[in-house]
């Protein structure tokens, strides 16, 4: 762990973590909660995301408007996100009203009312929410890919849910799930900005502190087998959009920083090599990118294009070729430098701002990643070499299995070939 983190558990078992950032005058907060569509039944599918909403909608002592109105009294920002593992809880103050930030979320997160009186209103919002997603095909597209590699896997579910899946919740079962899920064991709270040790602490122990346990919930996710497969959303679209990809690395694999600089080179960034070969070179597309993304055990390499559906094929078949290149020859020296230059810029630039430090922190304490230091981090980064790279280019990219998602208006049987 870094220098100058302060880590404590709680009384009743929250974690706690803070980093003091010298210099600037807000501070970012954040509750994580070990709890995302992972965890859900088919028959819970999008629970944890229609709970996040439902925390929103007031305690005993704050109406959904009073929440609201006292964040916008003081110029904060309070939001939240689900996740596949974890849904997080934020807001960004001014250091003065930390006191006043804390507060507000803990009694959210502790004593949300979860009243009927808001859970049709707010299923509503949630369908709509899911709608609109649907009308999204370069963000829909990547849950198709999802379905395709790991299949009814609850990974391969989109972390909203569906149309149907919401409709069959009952304002019982999502309570038990917020019981089951929203336990002190599952919680870590952090902060990143102007605070001062104790009295972080103290407002940390005070707010969070004494949970009840709740019921005992497991969490043994199995790990997911990569599948071949291809999924099609048929749809009239002036854009086919299409996400190819195979087996990655889980998020506590020490080859991560090899693939982190794989898939700068690949297709991270305006000099990559599918974005110079595909847009530039041949104007076959506006967008594309390639994408490393990790679990706990697991994780996947894809590549994303949108693209006219005539030219679905030939975009397809340069990615296959781009990435079987990788697989055998891996970077050149140059790509290789780029790449680690690349990545040690974003880090470090990330972690000005107290919001990206305090989600460093929450996230790796709560998944139960190592947290290391900048320095530590940008130490192995460096550390990778051509070797390295063209290793795991070759264990991931060569051979599969491969998964393809389309969305767009396409035929599976012009598409089955690339899933060979």
């Amino acid at each position: 762990m870094g220098e100058g983190i302060i880590r404590a558990e709680l009384p009743g078992g929250v974690r706690f973590l803070g980093e003091r950032m010298p210099g600037v005058r807000s501070v970012a907060l954040g509750v994580w909660v070990g709890v995302g569509s992972r965890d859900e039944r088919p028959s819970l599918a999008g629970a944890s995301h229609y709970l996040e909403h439902m925390i929103f909608k007031g305690t005993p002592r704050r109406s959904a408007r009073d929440i609201a109105e006292t964040m916008d009294a003081i110029g904060g920002d309070l939001n939240a996100f689900t996740g596949k593992e974890y849904t997080c809880f934020y807001a960004r103050v001014l250091d003065r009203d930390l006191p006043l930030a804390v507060d507000v979320l803990s009694d959210m997160i502790r004593n949300s009312r979860l009243a009927v009186s808001d859970f049709t209103g707010e299923r509503n919002v949630v369908l709509e929410e899911i709608s609109m997603y649907e009308d999204s095909p370069d963000e829909l597209v990547h849950d198709v890919f999802g379905e395709a590699i790991y299949g009814n896997d609850p990974l391969g579910r989109p972390v909203l849910g569906s149309a149907k899946s919401i409709g069959a919740v009952t304002r019982q079962s999502l309570a038990g799930f917020y019981r089951r899920h929203y336990r002190p064991d599952r919680i870590v709270v952090a902060a990143a900005g102007n605070i001062s040790r104790q009295s972080v602490l103290d407002l940390a122990a005070h707010a969070f502190g004494g949970m009840e346990k709740g019921e005992p919930g497991r969490r043994d996710h199995a790990v997911p087998r990569h599948r071949r497969g291809l999924k099609l959303r048929c749809r009239p679209t002036e854009q086919a959009h299409l996400v190819l990809g195979t087996r990655g690395v889980a998020r506590d694999d020490p080859r991560r920083f090899a693939v982190a600089v794989l898939n700068q080179s690949l297709g991270g960034g305006m000099s990559s090599r599918l974005f110079q070969e595909v847009r530039e070179k041949r104007g076959l597309v506006y967008s594309i990118y390639s994408q490393h993304v990790q679990h706990g055990k697991t994780g996947y390499f894809s590549v994303y294009a949108g693209t006219s559906p005539s030219k679905a094929r030939e975009v397809l078949g340069i990615v296959r070729e781009e990435m079987a290149k990788a697989a055998a020859h891996g970077l050149t020296p140059v790509e290789l430098e780029r790449g680690k230059g690349h990545l040690q810029g974003i880090l470090v630039l990330s972690l000005e701002d107290s919001a990206g430090r305090m989600s460093r922190l929450g996230k790796s304490e709560l998944t139960g990643s190592e947290l290391l230091s900048v320095n530590e981090t940008l130490r192995r980064i460096r550390a990778v070499t051509l070797e390295d790279v063209k290793s795991v280019a070759r264990d991931l990219l060569d051979g599969g299995p491969w998964a393809l998602g389309a969305v767009g208006p396409l035929e599976e049987t012009d598409l089955e070939e690339f899933i060979a």
